[in-house]
């Protein structure tokens, strides 16, 4: 993969967190796994669970497996930024790991819903950039479902009405795409990245580099 900021590195900068939302079928995954793939500047977020690890799954690199004891103490210290239940298994991410990787100029990204993305911005505020992804069309986004034949009818409208639920929060976002076309949504996607890497309270190096600059006046 290549580094998309090379012209950037003398400047020592700051990650942030990058959450991407979307109701299901709207593409948020597809554009994720582009943006990984494509950047080698940011990676997802790794969240400590109480779900058993599935064969092939790595700790620490999948997931930070605990038991429910463990969890439970995480959260009366407040060592997580956000956490949820999840058919009775427990999700939540790690606030020291991910502040590691904040510290080291690495960007985190997180595939979370509003509720998820609320939890985060209470706990780190600027650190935070929220993308929202909208379907072109209620019509298109049951297309979409209906397309993966993998769903009956009523499965389809169980998520139609999730996503109802989700698109409301749609305001509580920094920004929003309209995935009409993906690789479209994909550039625009890269281009809110790049320029919040770019924005001044993220790059701590540089009024170390201007007062240098000055002094070489």
């Amino acid at each position: 993969m290549n580094n998309p900021d090379h012209n950037q590195q003398t400047i020592e900068r700051r990650g942030l967190m990058f959450v991407i939302s979307s109701p299901s079928g709207a593409g948020k995954t597809s554009l994720a796994k582009r943006l990984l793939q494509g950047d080698d500047q940011i990676s997802m977020s790794i969240s400590m669970t109480t779900r058993p690890a599935r064969p092939g799954e790595i700790e620490g690199q999948d997931y930070f497996f605990v038991d429910h004891l463990s969890f439970e103490a995480a959260i009366e210290a407040g060592d997580l930024l956000e956490w949820a239940e999840v058919f009775g298994n427990f999700y939540g991410t790690p606030k020291r790991h991910v502040e590691e990787q904040l510290k080291q100029g690495r960007d985190i990204m997180f595939d979370i819903d509003w509720q998820g993305t609320q939890a985060l911005h209470e706990q780190v505020g600027h650190d935070l950039v929220r993308v929202f992804i909208l379907p072109p069309s209620v019509a298109a986004l049951e297309e979409r479902l209906r397309g993966r034949g993998q769903d009956d009818d009523a499965v389809v409208k169980k998520r139609m009405s999730d996503a109802a639920n989700q698109i409301s929060h749609w305001a509580e976002y920094d920004y929003v795409i309209i995935n009409d076309d993906l690789d479209v949504s994909y550039q625009e996607l890269k281009n809110i990245l790049f320029a919040e890497r770019l924005k001044r309270e993220r790059r701590i190096g540089l009024s170390s580099f201007v007062r240098t600059m000055i002094k070489e006046m």
